[in-house]
């Protein structure tokens, strides 16, 4: 048994914890954490996601919702997505309202759209989320390292918010009218696409004599063995896979149940790779490395 199972089941101290998960675009809060976020609201933690655009350029991913009527209100589609979504996770959410910068196709690479989150000045880009911060009090925030987990103009922003909003959040001279100051203890990067993770997932597809969903995408793998060793924090939560694939699945534009997010079976992944990954980047309490919660060294 992990120490936070121990915990757990000994009433550790849950009630009281509360995370932050600070996201691009509605559908990342279900493609990125979503399974140890479900495990957290399960034990009692007030888990509250942040989404900073409302995702209104992102393509028609499901076949099946490509017709007529889809992509006009895609807007207020995927709103009411990410309402599902949250619901099925149990977490509070709260939109800072910038428009989605979408993906820049070509070479080279077109300028970003006007008005878009990717070209809102830092400072003003993190203000509504340093509000938030303050206001929620988290002790443990997450988002994307600083290639944004992909190199999506809208994730590297979120990057860099996030890691603003955490050092400026707690400083008491800082924009006193976003509220009174407060200092968040831990900041972690997501680590859900991971070399180590996909390989073992795609090993073991082969080894039942399944196809693997893998095997082009780790052939163009650009390998960085410094980024591989970054992982410092395992969350058990393959209880909980089941609860992050209905809430992907609420994403019905941007997820295909056909597609490769279901194409290996939950029992293999489950058996294979039951935790998901994280990279302490920051802290304020000390706990020993590596870790198996978010909240290790958080005393409330």
């Amino acid at each position: 048994m992990t120490r936070m199972a121990e915990e757990t089941q000994a009433g550790g101290g849950r009630a009281g914890l509360r995370l932050m998960h600070v996201h691009a675009h509605p559908d990342d809060e279900s493609s990125k954490g979503a399974a140890s976020t479900a495990r957290y609201v399960a034990e009692g933690v007030d888990v509250h996601v942040v989404t900073c655009t409302g995702g209104e350029r992102g393509s028609i991913l499901n076949p099946k919702m490509d017709r007529p009527g889809i992509l006009e209100n895609i807007h207020e589609i995927r709103r009411q997505e990410m309402e599902r979504a949250r619901d099925i996770l149990g977490v509070t959410q709260d939109w800072l309202g910038f428009v989605d910068s979408g993906w820049p196709d070509g070479d080279p690479k077109p300028p970003l759209p006007d008005g878009c989150f990717g070209l809102v000045p830092l400072d003003e880009a993190a203000a509504p989320l340093i509000r938030l911060v303050r206001s929620f009090r988290p002790q443990v925030m997450t988002t994307y390292d600083e290639n944004g987990g992909y190199p999506h103009p809208d994730h590297i922003k979120c990057h860099e918010i996030s890691v603003y909003a955490f050092e400026k959040a707690g400083d008491p001279s800082y924009a006193p009218e976003l509220g009174e100051a407060w200092q968040v203890s831990k900041l972690y990067y997501h680590h859900t696409f991971s070399y180590a993770r996909i390989k073992a997932l795609h090993d073991a597809m082969l080894e039942h004599d399944l196809e693997s969903p893998w095997t082009e995408r780790l052939e163009n793998w650009s390998r960085d063995p410094e980024w591989e060793k970054r992982v410092t924090t395992r969350v058990p939560c393959a209880e909980y896979f089941g609860v992050r694939d209905q809430a992907l699945l609420a994403h019905a534009t941007q997820i295909d149940p056909d597609g490769f997010w279901f194409a290996i079976p939950r029992e293999l992944q489950q058996k294979v790779w039951p935790t998901e990954d994280y990279e302490l980047v920051t802290s304020h309490v000390a706990s020993e490395l590596p870790e198996d919660d978010l909240f290790a060294g958080v005393v409330t």
